[in-house]
């Protein structure tokens, strides 16, 4: 009742916490919740549930799963795999370019790359089907959906340019159909694969925000030095191994280097964004190896996927006993070996009781004026064909018919 009587409301607040903190005291099990979380998992009722854990931090890719990579393990070499890391980024890059997407669509249709061929190998799906479906999902991703179809058309545009082939319409038949399939089925399980965990941090804000502490912000060529640096970090691992505020302190301090701009240094400035000298001095060498690699080759990476491809196709034919045709080896045929086995010589061997070819003797043929016989029967009877109405063998035959039916004639 005093609850009610009071209009003040700074005595229903206390009152009412009061009330509260004692009947939770008095019966904690109705009051506390059904669902209650352990190391196990999640317990709901009498049973216990797998817990997800959905989380930027968790987008991070452990050090022990850097190496080896699921592609290294497939037979394809460091050099390769980060060549075709680079030539996808690239082809994401240069297809967000023509179809108009903001360049946080591309950033994180990059990122995503990265972390699904850090579960998955280049040799068991196409990198180039791939990055497809990461633009797809990307420009969903950031509110600026894209058809698969123009996603499809500018790729093909692209392997034109890269083919220095005259540039021709898509044509709208089986092989666009199955094309269109695969890139929505590569979409499927880049989502499957990262747990539908998609969402990336990026550093542009990030970058204009420590520049403002640091009172550079003004400082345009600064400014988009940065985001240049940050925009080439993404050919790279480093958005998958550290965090974005730290990618945003190796930017600034490659900018800051490359047009020679001091900055605090006693102590460090990015020190006060939580940075260490480690990471940033990881980060500015993995960025700056970018610029003396040579340009991957296409051609040369496809024929090296493709052959890793067959070598992988082989050895599992051969794990199942069979040949590259698919025809049963004959190793697994209970040690059978066409070839000869040696004999006793006792045993005269199977090849000398065989007619010898030169022991044969010449097949005299029939001449052509004596009926042959022919091998089809017709309805259980032979039938004799005859050569010539002129041969003497007929003549004969209609002789001694008519020397038989005479008497009957008498």
């Amino acid at each position: 009742n005093l609850l009610w009587k009071h209009n003040s409301t700074t005595l229903f607040g206390p009152i009412f916490l009061t009330l509260l903190l004692v009947e939770m005291a008095a019966d904690p099990v109705s009051t506390s919740s059904n669902a209650s979380t352990n190391n196990d998992g999640i317990l709901i009722g009498d049973k216990v549930y797998s817990e997800v854990y959905l989380a930027i931090d968790n987008s991070l890719v452990p050090e022990e799963k850097l190496s080896p990579t699921p592609s290294m393990l497939d037979g394809l070499d460091l050099n390769t795999e980060t060549d075709l890391r680079i030539l996808g980024c690239e082809l994401i890059q240069s297809a967000g370019i023509l179809l108009k997407l903001p360049q946080v669509a591309m950033a994180t249709g990059q990122v995503l790359f990265h972390r699904f061929f850090y579960s998955k190998s280049f040799v068991k799906h196409s990198f180039e089907i791939v990055a497809m479906a990461c633009v797809n999902l990307a420009s969903k991703i950031e509110e600026a959906p894209r058809r698969i179809r123009d996603v499809i058309n500018v790729f093909h545009h692209l392997r034109q340019m890269r083919g220095k082939k005259g540039a021709s319409s898509l044509i709208l038949d089986q092989n666009y159909i199955n094309t269109k399939n695969q890139v929505i089925k590569a979409e499927r399980r880049v989502l499957k694969e990262l747990g539908f965990c998609v969402h990336v941090k990026h550093p542009h804000k990030i970058i204009v925000m420590y520049l403002q502490v640091l009172e550079c912000e003004k400082n345009q060529t600064l400014v988009q030095t940065a985001w240049n640096y940050m925009n080439d970090c993404l050919r790279t691992n480093v958005f998958v191994r550290f965090q974005a505020e730290t990618i945003a302190c190796a930017c600034i301090y490659l900018a800051a280097r490359a047009l020679q701009m001091p900055l605090p240094s006693r102590p460090h400035w990015y020190l006060l964004f939580g940075a260490t000298e480690e990471e940033i001095r990881e980060i500015c060498i993995t960025t700056l190896k970018l610029y003396t690699r040579k340009k991957p080759n296409y051609d040369h990476l496809e024929k090296e996927v493709d052959r890793r491809k067959m070598f992988l196709a082989e050895a599992k034919l051969k794990a199942k006993g069979l040949n590259a045709d698919g025809t049963p080896a004959l190793s697994t045929l209970g040690g059978f070996s066409p070839a000869s086995k040696p004999c006793s010589p006792a045993v005269v061997p199977v090849e000398d009781k065989s007619p010898k070819p030169q022991a044969l003797k010449p097949v005299k043929k029939e001449p052509d004026n004596r009926a042959q016989v022919s091998k089809s029967p017709h309805n259980g009877l032979r039938k004799e064909s005859k050569i010539g109405r002129n041969s003497s063998g007929s003549r004969s035959r209609t002789r001694s018919r008519s020397r038989s039916r005479s008497p009957r004639r008498q």
